[in-house]
This record gives structure tokens, sequence and C-alpha cells, in this order.
């Protein structure tokens, strides 16, 4: 299996520390508003990384960590006068249920930036004690950006570079306008802890360098995240971990690329920005589960109404071919050629586009097979479900995706099913004119219907 390293910015065997099992770390949501597409494609992302290597027998071990200590918490909680806590916790609920609407499987940890105050002041305190940090004045305490000659492995900038347009805020006492801060003295009556330095609250960056050594020690095997925490956060956690524990920090990165929509980068001043939620009140789950992991993760995304629409082609496709099989009855085939060319496609950086392919050739095949061999098409219909489980896809059943079935619809199906009832009955009858009186009643409905041996069937034309 390959992967590619951003650190060494090319695919490199993947070798796990322990044989086996593999440690990994991604940057979850700072929790102060609902979810947005960006978030989807990351967290989508890395489910279909955990997954796949699931279901190639690794013992995985994925840790996603939670900011739930702020500014943007702090303001919003100011905003609406109530505790940030509150705060948090509504946002952490909403986001374990679009999660859930997405097919995203909980991590194993989720580690809290609140639960984890006193192994961020050890490790600033260790940072400090090893000169690369320093207190400033005001109680704010800064990490030395100079003092780690290694800084900007990750993002490949330099630091000469980093002078051009680096600048130091008001009340900020940085030695060097390139320093980062790890600690931010609070006012006695505001949010925050004690710690040597004073009452204060953590800095984004310090608080992922704690909670990922807390969760699986000083080295792991990959650290993940969206393409655009890359710098600063990213290379401010190498810096700060490998200084205070003298060891490499995690041996593999991964970035997804970013999500555009209708070529557009995601902006509230834009008018495009779109929480997770509005969409699926639009959309089927799955169909923008598909959208985001049919794209290679590296790659951007363009989201817009005719890529949804591809995927519900794309999906759609594939269910009719399910739709028919008796999977429940059929075992999977193993180590059969399709599943050798997925594993070919995934152990090669994940390539989800070249997997796809193969799942459309296992389709072309079954289709070709219901008719001749429908015990061969429904094994080849259990492995194309097996595989699509290590996407997260293909889990639904067929006529029900198929229905759009759901709460929204459920009056309408009842209704649905009465008129194509009615219309096999008036075919029975040789009523022709009353069934194709129907037939156009349920076209302008936008249902397709098609007639077998045993009786009609339906689907919506979306």
């Amino acid at each position: 299996m390959k992967i590619y390293n951003t650190l060494s910015q090319k695919k490199e065997e993947f070798t796990p520390r322990v044989p086996g099992k593999v440690s990994i770390y991604v940057c979850g949501i700072t929790v102060y508003d609902y979810c947005h597409l960006g978030h989807a494609r990351m967290l989508v992302c890395f489910d279909m990384v955990v997954r796949y290597l699931r279901s190639r027998g690794f013992d995985v071990n994925y840790i996603r960590n939670i900011t739930d200590i702020d500014d943007k918490i702090l303001n919003r909680a100011q905003e609406n006068a109530e505790p940030f806590t509150d705060v948090t916790d509504r946002f952490i609920k909403a986001m374990h249920e679009d999660e859930a609407a997405l097919s995203i499987l909980r991590p194993d940890e989720e580690p809290r930036a609140t639960q984890h105050i006193d192994p961020i002041v050890t490790m600033i305190q260790t940072l400090v004690d090893k000169d690369f940090a320093y207190r400033a004045a005001n109680g704010d305490v800064y990490y030395a950006v100079t003092q780690f000659p290694d800084y900007g492995k990750l993002s490949k900038k330099k630091l000469d570079e980093l002078l051009d347009g680096a600048r130091i805020e008001v009340g900020e006492l940085k030695k060097d306008p390139r320093d980062f801060v790890l600690w931010k003295s609070s006012p006695d009556d505001g949010v925050g802890w004690d710690s040597p330095w004073g009452y204060g609250r953590p800095g984004w960056h310090i608080e992922c360098s704690a909670m990922s050594t807390c969760a699986l020690g000083n080295n792991f095997d990959i650290h993940g995240g969206g393409s655009d925490l890359m710098f600063p956060h990213h290379e401010n956690e190498i810096a700060q971990s490998e200084a205070a524990t003298g060891e490499t920090f995690a041996n593999l990165w991964m970035h997804n690329g970013p999500l555009r929509i209708d070529n557009e980068k995601m902006s509230k001043s834009l008018g495009n920005f779109f929480t997770v939620r509005e969409v699926l009140k639009k959309h089927d789950p799955e169909v923008v589960r598909h959208l985001l992991v049919a794209s290679h993760y590296r790659s951007p995304i363009n989201y817009s109404e005719d890529s949804l629409q591809q995927s519900y082609k794309a999906l759609e496709r594939i269910y009719l071919c399910l739709k028919d099989l008796d999977i429940a009855a059929a075992k999977s085939l193993t180590n059969s050629r399709f599943e050798k060319a997925f594993q070919a496609a995934m152990d090669d950086d994940f390539n989800t586009p070249e997997a796809f392919s193969v799942l459309f050739e296992m389709v072309t095949e079954i289709n070709k097979l219901k008719d001749s061999n429908p015990e061969q098409a429904g094994q080849l219909g259990a492995l194309l479900v097996r595989l699509g489980s290590a996407l997260g896809l293909l889990q639904a059943d067929p006529e029900a995706f198929l229905k759009g079935s759901g709460a929204d619809h459920a009056s309408d199906d009842a209704a649905i099913d009465e008129l194509v009832a009615a219309r096999d009955k008036a075919r029975a009858d040789k009523d022709w004119a009353r069934a194709d009186d129907i037939r156009d009643r349920l076209v302008a409905m936008k249902i397709i219907v098609e007639d077998g041996t045993g009786g009609s069937t339906w689907r919506r034309d979306r």
C-alpha cells in the first residue's frame, strides 16, 4: 500500500509502526457553528481512509479532536449571552447528527481541548524550559519560531520568506512577528484556567499537539486534515511537538483537497456558503457522500447541482443493478479479479476514481449475468455491496434508494403504490386507456414505472 506523504511530497510505501495496527490523528471541528460542506469533505475523506484500512485487516485507532475553546466560540457565546459550554454542547450534538446522516463512523476517541488543559500546560512548560518558548510581559506565552531549525519542512516555507507580510498585532508582545501564541492571558473574570504564567487559556495550535500525543504517544503513523491547515496549524504542531519530545511527530501527513462551490471558493460574502444540514434537506445523504468520496481525496471537489445529479445517476445505475438480486442469500465472492482490482486502486493512495471504475465494471458484468446465471449475479452483487461498504456507500435497500423513500415521502409513496396497483389491474383487465391514463399521471409526478413478470415497480426520476 502506498500513500502520498505531504512531508516528502511523494507516495511512500506505508509501513505502520506496529505491524497490523494503524494510529491516526485528524484535526477536527471548532464547534461554534453548524458543520459546512468543507468540513464534510474532510470528515468523509478520513472516514473513507479508516473504513478501507479496516477492510484490509488493519486494527485502526482513529482519533479526531474537538476544539471546544477558541476566540470564535467565545465570541459566539458573548453574542448569544450564554455560557460557552452551551454553544459547544449544542454544536457538538449537531455535528454528530450530520455525521450520522452522512454515514460517517465515530472516531475511537474524540478528545476535547478543555479536557486536556493539564497536558497542554505541561507541554508549554517543557517548551519554555527548553528555550523554545517565552513568556511576554502581559502573561502570553509565545513559541520562538527561529529556535526550531526545521520550521517550514511541511509547507516548504522558508523562515526569511515568512517575514514578508508578518506583523505584530495590537496587544501582542512577540519578540518576532513569526512567533505564535501558546497561552493567552485572560481577565480574572473571563474564561480560563490557572497556569504558571497566570490565568488564561491555550492557543489553538498547542491543543492538537497535546491531544494527539496524549492519545497516541509522541510518535504515530498518520496525521491528517484539510489542506488549509497545512500552514500554519500543522507546521506549528510539528514545531511544538518535536521540540517538546525530541521525537518525530507523525510519520506520514495526509491532506484532503478543498471544496469549491460552482468553481468558486465557498464564502459567506459570496452567498455560496452551505451547511451540511441545509444541503441534506434537499439531497439524499448518500448522493452527497458519493460526491465527496468519488473524486480523489487530494483533488479539489466542485460542488454544484450538476455534480450532485451526476452522483445520483452513478448511484442509480448501481442500485438498479442490485434491485433484482437476492443479495441476502448470496455469498460474496472472495479473491475475485474485481476485488483484486478494487484493492489495487485503493492501495494506490486511495484512488477512489479508479476504484469506482472497477465497481461499474462489476455492474456491467452483473447485468449480463442476471438472466443467464442469477446465482453468480447475486454473488457478484454481494461483493459489490461489500466493496461499497469500504467507501461508506451501497448499504441502503435498493428499492428505498430508488424511490427516495423516507419520512418526507411516506404519504406520497402510499399514493404512488395505489396508482401503480390500479394500473396493473387495468392492464390485467385489458383496459389500456385507463392504464395509459394512470401512467401519464405517474409521469407527470416524475415517477418511472417499470413493468416486469412479477408486476410493476416504480422509482423517482430525480
